[in-house]
């Protein structure tokens, strides 16, 4: 195993949250969970063409410390952290050791252009 990661990054860690619009519908909208430390190490990153834009999109590993299963501060497929203005979706999570006191969430980053 490698050396322990560095937790030098505070990310807030959000849920999306369905909430009705008034009229039958229901509009989404992220809320927060908690802030956790977490050391990320961007991937090689790709480009495809949006509609009206260039969408860039670039893997990251993003490691946090390990919490139970079912756990409010385990993080989730689904779920994103916010950093500031940049947003990093969650789309797997691994335990990182076989004690499971670091957890690797495979994450990606879009950005517009």
């Amino acid at each position: 195993m490698k050396g322990l990661p560095q937790l030098n990054r505070r990310l807030v860690l959000e849920e999306p949250q369905r909430v009705g619009d008034g009229s039958g519908g229901f509009a989404e909208s992220w809320v927060a969970l908690g802030t956790l430390w977490a050391e990320v190490r961007p991937g090689s990153g790709r480009e495809r063409a949006g509609e009206f834009a260039t969408l860039s999109r670039v893997p990251y590993r993003i490691t946090v410390r390990g919490a139970p299963e079912g756990a409010a501060s385990r993080p989730r497929p689904e779920q994103r952290f916010r950093e500031g203005a940049r947003l990093f979706r969650i789309l797997a999570v691994a335990e990182r050791d076989a004690a499971a006191q670091y957890l690797i969430c495979f994450a990606e980053e879009e950005v517009g252009a």
